[in-house]
């Protein structure tokens, strides 16, 4: 059979990495490349990216895919993405950002989730009566206040020119989606991280019911696919940029919690995986939702249809070994033992830190 040639963005955290996949009796990884952009913490637990440096990393990384392969930009039949998750970007009827994206790590909106959920008799620090109709509705409920909803009312009560402003609530991926084809749209997966999205059979679709509880304007929430749809076809600007041929159809795709299980090889009942990155979590695919409350545990919708990832989740993994490699491992612990790299003593054998910690 013919080859075909593919191009897969992973949104992460810290960087994109982008990768030209060749798909033929098997699939073949021909390139990849990787580039960084930055987290911004700002001050009250505020998290946020640029996304402008979103899309440069996706420009310039597609452009050094070429260098290496035998591979023309011509010969490119489809883009799609896998991407971090529940971030919030607000956009303008052009598409752009009203304001810097809000990361899933941000958590100022403790305000916002008090008056929202978080009063009267309570479950596990949510109201009671939302939190029966929220399970009800999607099997999940907004108790986080890094849940995208707690995100857009901050903006909501504090940027209310920002709020004005904007026409559409996307996430990571369908910013970049939107970026490539003009197209507001939302993968299932995504719109059921905002916990606005009705899981239940007959009436999946965005719940007026929780747009109102929560007071959500249904008008700022695109329309949803699935992520196996085409989301649109890639602007004569946007493949200008990028250094591909325009009109290339471009995929929903997923989000990470939803398509690592996959790469995993995690496709079938009862399967279970471990991710450890930035974030980390350990999920299990099940064929029905089900949630438990008390150990903030919920089957959410995946990139396949008719089942389920019961997520056990870790907002921050990787991160925290981050952290204590740069702040702790110097001094407290004197992991250097002198004032050298241990990757450059004769004694050791480590090519990073990170090898000299596990250790």
């Amino acid at each position: 059979m013919d080859m075909i040639y593919v191009i897969a963005y992973d949104i992460g955290t810290t960087g994109v990495k982008t990768c030209l996949f060749g798909i033929g009796e098997k699939i073949e990884l021909i390139a990849g490349v990787h580039e960084g952009y930055g987290l911004y913490m700002v001050e009250n637990g505020g998290a946020e990216q640029d996304e402008n440096e979103w899309w440069n990393a996706m420009c310039s990384t597609t452009k050094k895919l070429f260098d290496s392969a035998d591979v023309k930009p011509s010969d490119i039949n489809g883009i799609s993405f896998c991407s971090q998750m529940q971030g919030l970007v607000l956009v303008d009827e052009s598409g752009s950002a009203v304001r810097r994206p809000m990361s899933y790590m941000d958590q100022r909106a403790v305000g916002e989730i008090k008056e929202g959920i978080a009063h009267g008799i309570q479950v596990a620090g949510a109201n009671v009566f939302k939190l029966v109709k929220s399970l009800i509705i999607t099997g999940a409920a907004s108790t986080s206040v890094k849940d995208p909803v707690w995100k857009y009312k901050w903006v909501e009560r504090n940027e209310p020119q920002n709020f004005e402003r904007t026409h559409k609530w996307l996430d990571v991926k369908e910013y970049l989606i939107c970026r490539c084809t003009g197209k507001f749209v939302m993968t299932e997966d995504s719109a059921f991280a905002t916990l606005l999205y009705d899981t239940r059979d007959g009436k999946r679709g965005w719940s007026m019911e929780l747009c109102k509880m929560y007071g959500v304007r249904p008008e700022h929430l695109p329309d949803v696919i699935k992520s196996t749809d085409v989301a649109g076809y890639l602007t004569r600007g946007a493949s200008e940029a990028l250094g591909l041929v325009h009109d290339i159809p471009v995929f929903g795709g997923g989000g990470d919690a939803s398509l690592i299980g996959i790469g995993a090889g995690c496709v079938e009942t009862g399967d279970t995986h471990i991710y450890l990155g930035t974030s980390g979590w350990v999920s299990t695919i099940v064929d029905r939702q089900k949630v438990d409350v008390s150990k903030m545990i919920a089957a959410i919708v995946g990139a396949q249809s008719e089942h389920y990832n019961y997520f056990a989740e870790m907002e921050t993994a990787g991160k925290c070994l981050e952290w204590v490699k740069d702040h702790l491992a110097l001094d407290e612990i004197d992991i250097y033992l002198e004032k050298r790299h241990v990757a450059e003593s004769k004694e050791t054998l480590y090519a990073s830190l990170y090898d000299y910690l596990m250790e």
